[in-house]
């Protein structure tokens, strides 16, 4: 059947009268406007944005192309930031807490333990080794005899004074 002073619409191998050529939401012609395709139904741009896309959970726009997910949300990779220092999180390594991303360095230095000896960070992270005493913390390396030196790790030490030292710094002393 033919409309009356209507043209003919092909897509994708099939054919329609002009003003049948509609969006299957909002039934606005189509014509040649960008369109989207989805289960054999066409849509203008925005109607396919508005029913079906997914929009960032922090910006509130479209997520056109990649994106994260984080608590069953989809981010843009430039909006998913630490909630420390705003650094992008997307393909970075990142730890969580009270449900907010962080990168290493931020969780680190806000969250984690620190050294004792040397009052950096500790992370456990990548195998890095530890060791825990009472309520201090030590890196590997810096889990030392307060008097003499010599690691520790592996043996046995000795608390005296709040200083932790070897079993024969200990008891000459």
């Amino acid at each position: 059947m033919r409309l009356q002073g209507s043209r003919k619409m092909e897509f994708k191998g099939n054919f329609w009268h002009e003003a049948c050529f509609v969006c299957q939401h909002c039934r606005q012609p189509l014509g040649t406007k960008p369109l989207i395709t989805k289960d054999d139904d066409n849509y203008c741009v925005p109607c396919f944005e508005k029913q079906f896309a997914q929009h960032c959970y922090s910006c509130k726009k479209v997520i056109t192309t990649g994106g994260v997910t984080y608590h069953d949300q989809p981010w843009h990779n430039e909006c998913f930031l630490c909630s420390g220092c705003k650094k992008q999180l997307a393909g970075q390594r990142f730890i969580s807490k009270d449900e907010l991303p962080y990168c290493l360095e931020c969780f680190s230095s806000h969250y984690g333990k620190k050294c004792t000896a040397c009052t950096k960070p500790i992370t456990a992270l990548g195998g890095a080794k530890f060791i825990s005493f009472e309520d201090r913390h030590w890196h590997s390396d810096c889990f030392k005899c307060g008097k003499c030196s010599s690691s520790l790790v592996g043996k046995g030490f000795l608390a005296q004074q709040g200083r932790i030292l070897c079993c024969l710094c200990g008891s000459t002393t």
